[in-house]
């Protein structure tokens, strides 16, 4: 019996060691999948968008070709720059202060029922603080109630419920509307910038569009979209490090 056993354990060892390799290699596919497929995209685009321009002759004026942008955003990169930075602490800032209104008032809400209820239409009027604020509002009260059961068994205070189980059941929730979020403070920090500012992005747009500077007006909007994209990624880092159950990693 015992060497039955000897011999069957080299046998599921080389099954489990398959079995692990098999899963790593999944993982490294899928991982390349999600690179390749995006930049696979970002470059079909821009082969329709320099063969649209080619067969139809396009003036560059209305829509210049590919290389041109790129070309303008190269001539032109500390111009671009200069202009990014105070839009980018402009959205910054403005995500972080809407966000942290929104995370407040969701907190107020979840512990008072007659507050949310005489507050919450109004909320409903702020586009850019209302998203945060329906997610975090039902991320704190995703909380199972076997949860809940076990922390008034454990006397917890109002505090150690609100910090250790609701607060943590809130991230998913909270960080699904962070990321939308800073899509909606990049073009909100742009569209302030058209109506009273001389710097940015938005300005520069401005700029451009009445200088009929069609290549800097694309180049323009070509970065203001990539410090979008980045914001984004910056977001997602963060909520791969704290909302770590995601990944199937215990916290």
């Amino acid at each position: 019996m015992q060497s039955g056993q000897l011999a069957a354990d080299p046998a599921a060892a080389t099954v489990t060691d398959a079995a692990e390799l098999a899963f790593a290699t999944a993982q490294r596919s899928e991982q390349l999948r999600r690179i390749l497929l995006p930049l696979a995209g970002g470059a079909a685009l821009l082969l329709v968008w320099w063969a649209l321009v080619e067969i139809f002759q396009v003036k560059p004026f209305i829509a210049p070709a590919p290389q041109v942008v790129a070309r303008t955003v190269y001539d032109k990169f500390g111009l671009l720059m200069s202009n990014l930075a105070p839009t980018a602490i402009e959205a910054i800032g403005g995500f972080v202060l809407g966000n942290f209104a929104a995370i407040v008032t969701a907190a107020v809400f979840v512990h008072s029922r007659n507050v949310e209820q005489a507050f919450f239409p109004v909320a409903v009027l702020i586009n850019c603080y209302f998203p945060t604020l329906v997610n975090m509002v039902r991320g704190l009260q995703a909380v199972s109630p076997q949860a809940m059961e076990l922390m008034h068994v454990l006397s917890a205070s109002r505090a150690e419920v609100f910090f250790k189980l609701r607060v943590p059941s809130s991230l998913p929730f909270l960080f699904s509307a962070l990321k939308i979020a800073t899509s909606t403070a990049t073009v909100g920090a742009i569209v302030g910038e058209w109506i009273g500012s001389q710097i940015g992005i938005g300005a520069l747009i401005i700029q451009a569009t009445y200088n009929f500077d069609s290549a800097l007006l694309y180049a323009t909007v070509l970065c203001g979209s990539a410090f979008s994209v980045m914001f984004f990624l910056a977001i997602r880092a963060i909520e791969l490090s704290v909302v770590r159950w995601e990944t199937g990693v215990a916290p």
